[in-house]
């Protein structure tokens, strides 16, 4: 085989563990030190690692990743970077859990290459709408808890029975707010959403 074999892992720094793909990688195998991985949190996508292993790509190198998603967040991401590492870069790409997305195959004809494409763009397709399809039903679950007087987030601090004194305290101007919340221990705004009543 030509080129060189680069891998690229990405993991959430939250709750993802690379093994599964580290191993799938060595198994391949991609040389341990032509490896690269980055691990984000769900808002930065930078991903530092995956431009340095762009940039030394070059024509005949292939490039290996465990599932299609590991190229991008979306469907036009990954799209995008399936077009650029196959037509700009001239550079080979190899799916692991998609056998059909592997573009060394000798059959480099034009049939070859539409299958591929199609393959990727019905499976990126599929990759998002799943995905919006997950937060749709998250959306909906928490709805549904709430309708059912499910609380999120932390539980409301109890009023205390002192409240009642230090609020007619500060309706009669004896005491600012601030002083009222010192009082009890809690924050400013804590005491005057318990005077509103909320």
């Amino acid at each position: 085989m030509k080129g060189t074999i680069y891998g690229y892992a990405r993991v959430s720094t939250k709750e993802q563990c690379e093994d599964r793909q580290m191993i799938a990688l060595r198994e391949f195998p991609v040389p341990e030190g032509n490896i690269y991985m980055d691990k984000l949190s769900g808002k930065d996508f930078n991903r530092p690692r995956y431009q340095r292993l762009l940039r030394r790509l070059k024509p005949e190198d292939t490039l290996v990743v465990k599932s299609i998603d590991r190229l991008g967040r979306n469907y036009e991401e990954i799209l995008d970077q399936w077009r650029y590492i196959t037509k700009t870069k001239k550079a080979d790409i190899v799916v692991l859990d998609m056998p059909l997305l592997d573009t060394r195959r000798t059959d480099k004809d034009l049939t070859g290459t539409f299958v591929a494409d199609l393959v990727l763009q019905i499976l990126s397709y599929v990759a998002q709408t799943e995905r919006e399809n997950i937060r749709q039903r998250q959306k909906e679950g928490i709805a549904a808890a709430k309708l059912r007087g499910v609380r999120f987030g932390r539980p409301r601090k109890e009023v205390p029975p002192e409240f009642v004194n230090l609020k007619q305290q500060w309706e009669s101007r004896v005491i600012t707010s601030r002083q009222a919340a010192q009082k009890l221990g809690i924050a400013q705004h804590t005491f005057l959403r318990w005077v509103r009543g909320k």
